[in-house]
């Protein structure tokens, strides 16, 4: 049997700030526990991968390698809204495509 993606761990500044933006993103359920230090968003439906986030001391110095591409249930711009009225920017709008970063600047992709 192969392994599968248990959860994807951010290392951040304030855990619950980020936390709070992905669980609301994704309607995800964030754990009641959460603090700035450490926080976990448990995964909206069956199967996919919870999301934990971490304060960690030093500040991001590159950009990520591997980022998240959302499916907008809607229109790309309807979606791009929502995420903006909860904290998302947008980097760069594409016809098919809205490159966004979370509120501290992790980049993800909406697309249809």
């Amino acid at each position: 049997m192969p392994a599968y993606v248990k959860s994807v761990t951010f290392d951040c500044a304030d855990a619950l700030k980020v936390a709070a933006f992905w669980a609301a993103a994704l309607g995800g359920e964030l754990d009641e526990e959460a603090t700035p230090e450490k926080a976990f968003v448990e995964a909206p439906g069956w199967g996919g991968p919870n999301l934990w986030f971490q304060r960690v001391p030093e500040p991001r110095t590159a950009k990520l390698r591997m980022h998240f591409d959302l499916r907008a249930p809607g229109s790309v711009q309807d979606e791009v809204d929502r995420l903006v009225a909860l904290g998302a920017t947008v980097a760069h709008a594409g016809a098919d495509l809205t490159v966004m970063q979370d509120p501290e600047g992790n980049e993800f992709c909406v697309e249809n």
